[in-house]
């Protein structure tokens, strides 16, 4: 029997096998990050296998709680959530964590602190849960600021203070997008060896998109240059292909097809969220971090995201994210809109 296609899959590039290479190129590197990093995605694994069979183990619907953002938890986000704290606690190289799904910070005890800070939505867009869309995860990572007790002031860091950014998208395939600050690469979780494979090695948002990805039904809301930019999107002046409007109600969806085939993602503020609808520790933030990475870029409607210092862990923001050229556009629309006022 020939069992020479087994033997090549001995070869292939497993997420721990990236990350350890990536270890080696850092002299002074102990491995905490490494080792870190290797708990976000056990946490991603047992999420993933528990979307999978959701329906059947009774974990869709609502947990009959709501969340500090007063949204409904769904069964899911709260087990996505103690999956997440748990895991990241027993990594031991953790001192802060901060979830979508908590009022407050957890401060990690003393004999479990590490020096990283790990913000983090477990489970963004749940209320795709019971209908089966993609839905994912998000996590950003920093460096804890001083060597004394941990505060919050830590946690309020720039977006460009970011060490790594990711996303796990549970969805036809379990995809988990990583950038430690050198590119993006995604990987493709293989069931039958329960290890992420690089599939998307150097992810590159293509220069100028073709679709749109934004909620349309906030359109009566939306201020003069978000207004002017998707008319612009469906009657283009210049007389060229109009884009196609792509919205799913999941970031990790939307942004994860924004960064393979282009184009730009919008949730601006409006009449009824003024400041945005998006978090920025755990959303804005890591996102933008990772389209930036891959080439693309992020912008508030009034500066580049990651140059943003948020005042509170739950902050919102306006968000508009993707393919150079396209974000650029509406760069120039909020800029004359400014010079009229």
């Amino acid at each position: 029997m020939d069992h020479s296609a087994d033997a090549q899959r001995t070869d292939l590039m497993t997420i721990t096998r990236f990350v350890l290479n990536e270890q080696s190129k850092q002299p002074e590197a102990r491995g905490d990050f490494s080792i870190l990093l290797s708990h976000i995605v056990l946490g991603c694994k047992f999420v993933c296998s528990a979307v999978n069979k959701a329906g059947l183990a009774k974990l869709i619907g609502l947990a009959g709680e709501t969340n500090v953002q007063g949204e409904e938890q769904k069964k899911l986000d709260v087990l996505s959530n103690d999956v997440f704290v748990k895991a990241l606690v027993s990594s031991g190289r953790t001192c802060i964590l901060v979830s979508e799904e908590d009022e407050e910070a957890t401060f990690v005890e003393p004999s479990k602190r590490g020096k990283y800070i790990v913000v983090f939505d477990p489970l963004d867009g749940s209320s795709n849960i019971d209908c089966g869309v993609s839905i994912g995860t998000i996590f950003g990572i920093y460096l804890v600021k001083e060597n004394g007790e941990p505060t919050i002031e830590d946690v309020l860091q720039p977006g460009k203070n970011m060490l790594a950014a990711g996303y796990c998208m549970y969805g036809s395939s379990c995809t988990f997008v990583l950038s430690t600050g050198t590119g993006v690469n995604g990987f493709t979780l293989d069931p039958s060896l329960g290890e992420f494979i690089l599939t998307h090695p150097d992810i590159k948002v293509p220069k100028k998109g073709k679709i749109y990805s934004v909620n349309e039904g906030n359109a009566k809301n939306w201020d003069g240059p978000t207004t002017k930019y998707v008319e612009n999107c469906k009657f283009p002046k210049d007389g060229s292909s109009p884009k196609s409007l792509r919205y799913v109600g999941s970031m990790v969806a939307d942004v994860h097809r924004t960064f393979l085939y282009g184009g730009i993602f919008l949730y601006p503020a409006d009449k009824k969220s003024p400041n945005g609808k998006l978090r920025v520790l755990y959303e804005v933030f890591p996102m933008s971090f990772l389209m930036e990475q891959a080439g693309g870029q992020a912008f508030t409607g009034k500066q580049r995201a990651l140059d943003l210092v948020p005042t509170k862990l739950h902050e919102r923001s306006p968000i508009f994210l993707g393919s150079y050229e396209d974000v650029e556009e509406i760069k120039a629309l909020y800029a004359a809109d400014q010079t009229l006022e």
